[in-house]
């Protein structure tokens, strides 16, 4: 059932002429069609086919020349149900009436949409994109979780049914969830990707995100989304730091296998790694972005808990009374921190010489069931910070992925994704790394 489709060649051959969209469109439903009453991904959606048939039509009429086609030209991609998409309902995974949560498209399906990509469908959320997990299942393995809480999105491309997808990430919604399904995860610096016709969790540090199947692709994607995009051509090698200490602890032994199992791969395709020592304080940045979290979660929801809170499930009532018992002052410090934390991580590269930082992406592979998405505690620094991050596949413990979580210091998004292709590259015959 695993079988991504790599969106960089889907694309060349799109803007060839190689492969029509219609066709495309046609392949891509037949392929939901086949696997997503096992896998469900994306939302039901009356006369789908028909729909994506007249708009790839239109498409391919509107830009005939191949030599002017717009960059992702008929290329389908699911979005995440907290994304507003003109034409379409967003019930982010909630039981609360859609008109109450509605707003403006968001800006980043238009900007894909505007590069010529056509919009699949919604693809499922965990409520709210906490932790009530929807019904969607890991490719890979039905009896798994694809991760949360952009779970659709994640399966949708790993299962094939999607080249592309959008995420969001506020502790680990990007990352992790790749990282279970065995694809490639993208997480720009904070305020890359505009943030506005997203159904809000926390602000500070809500992040916009995509998953693809290869790491050109998702560089493709992030050239049409980001602000200020300046491709890059790095002339060296980057110089690979592998974190040690309390942070990296807090995955399971299998994890911490995958991540060497990578640096080893690293090494002998000629890379520099270097051990890296840090975030020593990690349970207070936990502790931080968790209160952070909580606290303009519950601001977020303030009204429509108040009118609505009969239909909020259990762990999102509870986030939300946890977040109001968060003070003013300590939020206002949760806030300060994330700048403090960006600046120490970068210095603490600095320091040691290194471009990239790598550790696992999930604390293991994807856990047994769908009741519980799993933990994102390995992509919660990084996520506070602001710093942007990859994930790209890296060894499997039976038939489950692991995850190799790359970062780079805050706004070095472009060569942390031109690098990224060659890294990918170099770990992608690790091979099963233990139980």
């Amino acid at each position: 059932m695993y079988d991504p489709q790599p969106l960089a060649p889907t694309i060349r051959a799109l803007r060839r002429g190689d492969r029509l969209p219609s066709a495309l469109v046609d392949d891509l439903c037949d392929r939901r069609d086949a696997v997503d009453d096992d896998v469900r991904a994306v939302l039901p959606e009356t006369g789908r086919r028909e729909r994506l048939t007249r708009e790839a039509t239109a498409l391919a009429a509107r830009h005939d020349d191949p030599a002017s086609r717009p960059p992702l030209f008929g290329v389908p991609v699911a979005v995440k149900d907290i994304f507003h998409v003109d034409g379409f309902v967003t019930e982010a995974g909630a039981s609360v009436p859609p008109t109450a949560v509605t707003g403006p498209e968001s800006t980043a399906f238009a900007r894909l949409r505007d590069a010529g990509a056509l919009h699949f469908g919604k693809a499922h959320t965990t409520e709210f994109a906490y932790f009530a997990p929807p019904p969607t299942r890991n490719p890979n393995d039905l009896g798994h979780t694809p991760g949360g809480s952009s779970s659709g999105s994640a399966a949708a491309v790993a299962a094939g049914i999607c080249p592309l997808a959008l995420g969001s990430q506020t502790i680990g919604s990007v990352i992790r969830p790749a990282a279970f399904c065995g694809i490639v995860g993208y997480k720009p610096s904070y305020g890359r990707i505009p943030l506005d016709g997203v159904v809000p969790f926390a602000p500070s540090v809500d992040h916009v995100g995509t998953f693809t199947a290869d790491v050109d692709g998702s560089a493709r994607a992030a050239a049409v989304l980001c602000d200020g995009w300046e491709p890059v051509d790095p002339d060296e090698r980057p110089v690979v730091g592998v974190v040690e200490g309390p942070y990296v602890e807090q995955a399971t032994e299998a994890g911490r296998a995958g991540v060497e199992a990578g640096a080893d791969a690293l090494d002998d395709a000629g890379y520099e790694v270097r051990r890296v020592p840090m975030l020593d304080d990690i349970a207070a940045v936990n502790d931080s972005h968790d209160a952070l979290a909580a606290a303009e979660f519950a601001l977020t929801h303030a009204e429509w808990h108040a009118e609505y809170g009969d239909r909020y499930a259990p762990e999102t009532a509870e986030l939300i009374e946890r977040g109001r018992a968060v003070g003013v002052d300590d939020l206002s410090a949760a806030r300060a921190a994330r700048l403090d934390l960006r600046e120490r991580i970068t210095e603490r590269a600095r320091e040691a010489g290194v471009d990239l930082l790598c550790s696992p992406a999930a604390p293991g592979p994807a856990p047994e069931g769908i009741d519980d998405t799993g933990d994102p505690i390995m992509n919660l620094p990084w996520t506070n910070a602001g710093v942007p991050a990859l994930t790209v596949p890296c060894g499997r413990v039976g038939d489950l992925p692991l995850g190799l979580q790359v970062v780079a210091p805050f706004g070095d998004d472009e060569a942390l994704l031109a690098w990224g292709e060659d890294i990918a590259a170099a770990v992608a015959d690790v091979g099963p790394v233990g139980a």
